[in-house]
């Protein structure tokens, strides 16, 4: 079996309401777009406040913070609450789960976190033990955090499609972590860009990928705006119904807030 056959193959489960609105078959569009704060990032450092009234006035009624900038969770919540904004979801840092998982699940009651998201795990972690004790560590922090009733998730990148010792990281993953406890963040772009089959991914059980990144890939292979590249995500969302929450990010956009209002009026434009 070749690589992209081990991709293809690939497979998901979850259980989360999907966010989209069905108005006649195959019309469905996203209601309540998100956006990852990493997207705005320096914007956050200088004035998280402002910032989140622009994210709003740019048509956005979620976030997923990336930190919360130059406040403290108390006043993000608050700068949430005036800009009639929700933040679901959080990325965290790996080695938090272990070292603070009591701060992690303080700030989500505070901010109203649902999903704690390992975003990224360095390249010494990387090799067949780093991914087993990945797995091992989100089980664990995943039963500790479904007690106060937030889902643990894993959001990949493209080295978790590379094999490694023979296994791909991400079916390692879906395989070794407990569909229970621990769910699945899939970056659209990030698995395009690695080749793997993303639609059959969502399709076979959906319910596993409550969460997405909606980033879009030019032909050169470039992260671009949402709608200014060739990703399908028409497709991938029909094939996800378990998706109930669609973050717009990009890694390094020019004008980052051109950018998010580009890809929100594209993301709202889109049917499926």
């Amino acid at each position: 079996m070749n690589r992209r056959q081990v991709l293809g193959g690939l497979m998901a489960l979850s259980a989360a309401a999907c966010t989209s609105t069905q108005t006649q078959p195959g019309r469905r569009q996203v209601e309540r777009i998100g956006v990852q704060l990493y997207t705005v990032r320096e914007e956050m450092t200088r004035d998280a406040a402002a910032t989140l009234a622009a994210v709003a006035q740019a048509g956005y009624v979620e976030v997923e913070t990336a930190g919360t900038g130059n406040l403290d969770a108390t006043q993000f919540a608050q700068a949430l609450a005036e800009n009639g904004l929700t933040a679901p979801s959080a990325h965290v840092p790996v080695h938090l789960l272990e070292q603070n998982p009591d701060g992690l699940l303080e700030a989500a009651e505070t901010i109203g976190y649902r999903y704690l998201v390992v975003p990224w795990i360095p390249p010494e972690m990387r090799t067949l033990e780093g991914y087993r004790k990945l797995a091992a560590v989100l089980n664990r922090f995943g039963e500790t955090s479904a007690r106060v009733g937030v889902q643990t998730c894993y959001h990949n990148h493209d080295f978790e499609f590379a094999t490694v010792d023979g296994m791909v990281p991400m079916q390692y993953l879906l395989d070794a972590c407990d569909p229970r406890l621990v769910r699945f963040e899939l970056d659209l772009y990030w698995a395009t860009h690695a080749g793997a089959d993303v639609r059959g991914m969502l399709a076979a059980q959906p319910e596993r990928f409550p969460l997405c990144h909606v980033k879009d890939r030019a032909a050169n292979g470039d992260m671009v705006d949402v709608g200014d590249g060739e990703i399908d995500f028409p497709a991938l969302f029909a094939a996800g119904s378990g998706l109930a929450h669609y973050f717009v990010e990009h890694d390094q956009p020019q004008v980052p807030l051109q950018s998010i209002r580009r890809s929100a009026a594209a993301l709202k434009a889109l049917r499926f």
